[in-house]
């Protein structure tokens, strides 16, 4: 039972090289491994971004606020970033990739609907 809890307590936070591996299997599944990420880390200087992308040096930066969401979410996220190393805009080519992912629309209303809740959450005295 420990063990069982212990590796989902990883899968749900997992470390930069477990990031990258995950994006590599996912751009292998979804975006015919187009996308070669250089590195995939987390980062904790993004408050209004879930994700970034550098496609001249192939970097993904997530944000630490996704640590503990549902994977399929952390996935969009991932995902998302992989597309802007083949499209480096959001316009029909980029939404066409991303939407490859099943759980795309769902994970942005996820993630609509968190943002939300944080933003309307009563402040601590």
């Amino acid at each position: 039972m420990l063990d069982r809890l212990a590796a989902k307590e990883r899968r749900r936070r997992p470390t930069d090289e477990a990031l990258l591996e995950r994006a590599r299997e996912l751009s292998a599944k979804y975006l015919g491994g187009d996308a070669e990420p250089v590195s995939v880390r987390w980062v904790d200087n993004q408050q209004h971004r879930w994700g970034s992308c550098t496609p001249e040096s192939g970097t993904i930066r997530i944000s630490t606020r996704l640590k503990g969401l549902p994977e399929w979410v952390i996935n969009y996220v991932i995902i998302h970033e992989l597309v802007h190393l083949l499209v480096p805009s959001h316009g029909a080519a980029f939404w066409a990739l991303v939407e490859q992912y099943p759980k795309a629309e769902r994970a942005r209303g996820f993630l609509e609907g968190f943002s939300a809740a944080a933003a309307s959450a009563p402040e601590e005295c």
